[in-house]
C-alpha cells in the first residue's frame, strides 16, 4: 500500500471524527468508526440510510433545500474550509452539536455525485459557551442595576 492510500485508510478507520459520505440522493455511502462513536449507529445501520437519521426533524427541510442546491450547482460555502455548526441527532434521539466541513464529490462526468463531510461533536464546548454567555449577561444586568 502506498503512503497516500495508507494515510486515507488510517483517517477513514479513525474514531476521532465522523467521516460520512453520501451519494447525490443523500443516502449514506461511507460511515466510519468515528461516526459510530459520535452518533451511535453501527456502519451497517447507517450505510444505505438517508442523512435524516442524524438530522433533527425541524431542520430537515432546510438541510435538503441546501443539499439539493449543492448537488445542482456543485458549490457550497462550506466546501472551502468554513465550519458549519448545527444540531444533530444520535441513535438514542439525543440532540448534540456538531461542527463540520464538507466537500462535493465529483462523478465521472465532473458533475456533483455526492458529498463527504468530517464532523466533530462540540456539544461540551457549545454548552460551556452558552453557560458563559448567561453568566456574562447576568453580570452585565447586575452592573446596570447598581448604576
Amino acid at each position: 500500500m502506498d503512503f497516500r492510500a495508507a494515510t486515507a485508510e488510517a483517517i477513514l478507520s479513525s474514531e476521532s471524527d465522523a467521516i460520512i459520505a453520501t451519494g447525490k440522493d443523500g443516502m449514506i455511502t461511507v460511515w466510519n468508526p468515528g461516526a459510530t462513536r459520535i452518533f451511535g449507529f453501527a456502519e451497517n445501520e447507517a450505510v444505505g440510510q438517508s442523512l435524516d437519521i442524524i438530522i433533527p426533524e425541524n431542520l430537515r427541510a432546510r438541510h435538503w433545500e441546501g443539499y439539493d442546491q449543492v448537488m445542482a450547482t456543485g458549490e457550497s460555502r462550506y466546501s472551502h474550509g468554513d465550519l458549519l455548526a448545527v444540531p444533530a441527532l444520535t441513535k438514542a434521539g439525543t440532540r448534540i452539536s456538531v461542527e463540520f466541513t464538507m466537500v462535493v464529490l465529483p462523478g465521472a462526468d465532473g458533475k456533483p455525485a455526492g458529498t463527504a463531510a468530517v464532523l466533530r461533536d462540540v456539544t461540551k464546548k457549545f454548552e460551556e459557551n452558552r453557560a458563559l454567555r448567561k453568566k456574562l449577561a447576568a453580570a452585565q444586568n447586575a452592573a446596570r442595576a447598581d448604576i
